[in-house]
């Protein structure tokens, strides 16, 4: 993939480590969300609706199951990283957990974990339990869901925490060795370009090894969409997008590997944007934008070099 050549991405960054291709395939845990279930608020993030984003018939299947029903489908690749997606998952008992990601470790041809949570479901016990993993020689991720650094914003979009909490779980993560992937929203409601690179630069100044970007995403059954229908909420445009995340990725350093840096999602659910519907439209518009105008770390005189295939 050309992207390859302006984009420390995840997937060249598997390819150049294991030799080759890693695919990451997604679990739905059966977990719940502090933000939802009243521990500290009901109805979720203002953006959210996980349908969108992971299939809940999923829940109803073991891990076991839910990882033989997809390697068969994924092409090419012969080896796996167990994706724990859906809502936040080390929201359980740490033996809960454990018993979930060992069966996930346990399936042939899984070459590690990566678990997506909140800033503030990380304890000390869940990360020591992730970093036991990578003791036994597992690829590990921990995938904080932050979405900005700007706390108004976090504040408005009902996230239940601020960006200290975020910053002190990344200082407890890293101290135990551990990878750690930070997801960020581009277009959230009230937010400029210049909100944006200012939680890039704060994102890299508490320390991280892997980004995700996500374009606003207005689905079905949100917030948002609410607001989005009553013409209270515009939707981000593609050409907004590509400029703003264009320029985070200039200002990223090569060595910071992007997993993501775009998303999508079908109608029904998808309400706006339409272009969001496609996969590759984000991403090839990303391309031509850092093609043309410098790739990632140009910005800092440090572009990014691929390595030799």
């Amino acid at each position: 993939m050309q992207l390859l050549q302006v984009v420390n991405m995840f997937s060249g960054d598997l390819l150049r480590r294991y030799g080759q291709k890693v695919f990451k395939l997604s679990l739905h845990g059966g977990f719940s969300c502090p933000n939802r279930d009243g521990t500290l608020g009901r109805g979720g993030c203002t953006f959210c609706n996980v349908a969108s984003f992971a299939d809940e018939q999923r829940q109803f299947q073991s891990i076991g199951e839910q990882l033989a029903g997809q390697v068969g489908s994924v092409d090419r690749a012969k080896r796996y990283l167990a994706y724990f997606q859906a809502y936040t998952s080390t929201y359980a008992e740490v033996a809960v957990l454990d018993r979930l990601y060992r069966e996930a470790l346990a399936q042939a041809d899984i070459v590690g974990i990566c678990v997506g949570t909140r800033p503030d479901c990380a304890p000390s016990e869940v990360l020591e339990l992730l970093a036991g993993y990578q003791r036994q020689g597992y690829e590990v991720w921990l995938e904080l869901g932050l979405q900005t650094a700007q706390d108004k914003t976090l504040h408005r979009i009902n996230r239940g925490h601020d960006f200290a909490c975020y910053r002190q779980t990344v200082m407890r993560a890293r101290r135990l060795g551990l990878r750690v992937c930070t997801h960020l929203i581009v277009g959230l409601p009230g937010e400029t370009a210049t909100d944006c690179r200012s939680t890039l630069e704060q994102v890299l100044a508490a320390g991280v090894d892997g980004l995700k970007l996500h374009p606003l995403l207005l689905v079905e059954g949100s917030v948002m969409a609410r607001a989005w229908r009553a013409g209270r909420l515009a939707e981000l445009t593609l050409e907004g997008y590509t400029a703003i995340a264009g320029e985070m990725i200039r200002h990223t350093p090569p060595e910071i590997v992007f997993h993501r840096i775009c998303a999508s999602a079908r109608p029904p659910t998808l309400l706006a944007p339409l272009w969001c519907a496609n996969h590759w439209t984000g991403m090839n518009a990303l391309y031509n934008n850092l093609h043309t105008e410098g790739g990632q770390g140009a910005a800092l005189g440090m572009p990014f070099q691929p390595a030799a295939s």
